[in-house]
């Protein structure tokens, strides 16, 4: 008997790209599937763009502005579904997406197995998507897995994923506290609690682009908070598998890695990291920019120098999206 699957839909002033979102979830082979949309409270026409859709499979619910976290936990609290696949507003599924990744299980009975797939990003037409396979594209325990993901910052956006019903019960909602990085510490949660990790390579999902990175972006302090509650989260999940030397090491690197994001403004998350960093084993070095940007860091200082690497990724990033828009429009 074919197991129902939920693909559950958080959307924020979507009205752009999701129709592209919806038509691919209803164009999977899956054949017994549910859809639900949340609109987020959005300001624009994202709630009557959903609703054209609207059906038997499909339904579009609506709720004042409160965030990702809480429109994918409404989402699920409207479900039925055996198994979830979350798929955000702007992003996309492959047509054989579910049910090449539930027929790689096999009818396996062990619902604390998660499957992940292969990924491409792109910025307007997934179909040049581009790919590029990372440490973590491959069938991992939970605690490699996630050694893989901090020591080394890499990562999956939540569409790669299909979770059972039993399992995203156990591992609980999604937290809704955190405005920033909530899609890190929930899949780290996730495979903290699963038995294995199994990565189907045939299955394809599609994350779109839309913003550069950014380390010198003004960012709230609210947002500050949630980054680093869900560093220290996913820390704790590690070593929760495993405390040792070499996963204490990579917890180091992830501090490294994300310590620019506070440098050198937000002093009291600055204790905080250098006094886990201790904890850890180690200590903390002041961030640094690269050769590219030594001659503006003596003369100027660090934050006109984090300024100038923000502003040449920005210009970076809208040079390969105006390319893949001119690529686009000669394929027409």
């Amino acid at each position: 008997m074919r197991k129902l699957v939920s693909i559950l839909i958080p959307a924020y002033n979507a009205e752009r790209w999701i129709s592209e979102t919806i038509e691919s979830a209803l164009a999977q082979t899956w054949p017994k599937k549910e859809i639900i949309i949340v609109d987020d409270g959005s300001s624009d026409k994202t709630f009557s763009v959903a609703h054209r859709y609207s059906s038997k499979i499909l339904k579009v619910v609506t709720q004042k502005n409160c965030g990702a976290s809480s429109a994918r936990n409404m989402a699920f609290s409207l479900c039925q579904g055996d198994y979830i696949q979350w798929l955000d507003a702007d992003d996309l599924l492959a047509p054989h997406k579910i049910e090449t990744q539930l027929k790689y299980s096999g009818g396996d009975r062990n619902d604390r197995v998660l499957y992940s797939s292969a990924f491409g990003k792109f910025f307007y037409d997934h179909r040049i998507a581009r790919y590029a396979p990372n440490s973590l594209w491959q069938n991992l325990e939970p605690v490699e897995w996630l050694l893989k993901k901090l020591g080394e910052n890499v990562w999956f956006f939540p569409a790669a994923w299909i979770v059972s019903r039993e399992f995203t019960e156990l591992a609980g909602l999604w937290d809704e506290s955190l405005s920033l990085d909530d899609d890190g510490e929930y899949f780290c949660r996730l495979v903290s609690l699963s038995h294995s990790v199994k990565f189907v390579e045939e299955a394809k999902s599609y994350y779109r682009r839309s913003n550069a990175d950014s380390l010198s972006k003004k960012t709230s302090a609210k947002a500050c908070k949630s980054l680093f509650r869900s560093i220290i989260l996913c820390i704790d999940y590690l070593r929760s598998l495993e405390d040792s030397e070499r996963t204490k090491a990579a917890c180091l690197n992830y501090l490294h890695v994300w310590l620019p994001y506070f440098y050198p403004e937000k002093e009291d998350i600055l204790r905080q990291i250098s006094e886990l960093a201790r904890e850890l084993g180690g200590g903390l070095r002041p961030p640094t920019l690269g050769w590219k940007y030594f001659v503006v860091e003596k003369l100027f200082g660090y934050k006109k120098a984090k300024k100038a690497q923000d502003i040449i990724r920005k210009y970076k990033f809208a040079l390969v999206k105006n390319m893949e828009r001119m690529l686009c429009i000669l394929k027409q």
